[in-house]
């Protein structure tokens, strides 16, 4: 149970070059991170190869959803990329797909619930009749169903999620920051401790490490903050 393969940094950083630096500036002690659309249309998808090829766990966080045979043969390239992770938006067919299209090749396949920045009043307007916490208990109960590696939810939903799920699926959190940090655009949070506490299984931290004065401190106390938890 170590906290060093169970915290993945975010790269939201612009340009190949800040998250070369980053990667460096962090080193060994991060071994997981999670690169998403800012980096990924500025070449972050061959720095995300280069990164596997380094031996770290990459995290893509692509969010897919399409037509089924689209979905599965964005996977099944994304699969010989060597990433760790890919997230795609949990609705059952493209589920589906993409499971089968991943088949034997060890890549974990994250279903996206409910974003985080999003809350109920989000979610009507954008024409949903579920409130947040029913609609991610839904889609959790569709990714177990198709065969999904893990959730992507809020940690306010992990302990609900973790029920339905059971204890093998990841669930993969956002929305974190270390107690007294800057919430941001995320409406759900909550700290490192109480997340793996509430049933979270991986934590995603962008902002808090990658925008502090000092990021090898900023890692440091989040590492030691979780494994306190998972001691």
């Amino acid at each position: 149970m170590n906290a060093r393969n169970r915290l993945i940094v975010g790269l939201d950083i612009p340009t190949v070059g800040e998250a070369e630096k980053m990667v460096a500036t962090l080193g060994d002690r991060i071994s997981f991170y999670k690169i998403g659309y800012q980096l990924a249309f500025a070449g972050g998808l061959e720095f995300a190869r280069d990164l596997a090829r380094d031996g770290k766990n990459v995290f893509l966080d692509m969010k897919l959803l399409d037509i089924d045979n689209t979905v599965a043969k964005g996977v099944e390239n994304i699969a010989k990329m060597g990433m760790t992770m890919l997230t795609l938006h949990a609705y059952p067919k493209a589920m589906r797909a993409a499971v089968e299209a991943a088949e034997g090749s060890g890549l974990c396949l994250l279903a996206v619930t409910v974003l985080t920045s999003m809350d109920e009043t989000d979610l009507i307007d954008a024409g949903y009749e579920y409130d947040p916490h029913t609609l991610v208990l839904r889609r959790a109960e569709q990714a177990l169903s198709a065969g999904m590696g893990g959730i992507v939810c809020s940690a306010e939903e992990s302990a609900a999620v973790r029920k339905i799920v059971g204890p093998d699926m990841a669930v993969v959190t956002p929305g974190i920051r270390p107690a007294g940090s800057d919430a941001g655009d995320q409406k759900r949070v909550m700290t490192p401790a109480d997340a793996l506490q509430a049933g979270s299984s991986h934590l995603v931290v962008g902002r808090p490490i990658v925008k502090a004065l000092d990021p090898q401190a900023a890692a440091e106390a989040i590492l030691a903050e979780m494994q306190t938890v998972l001691s």
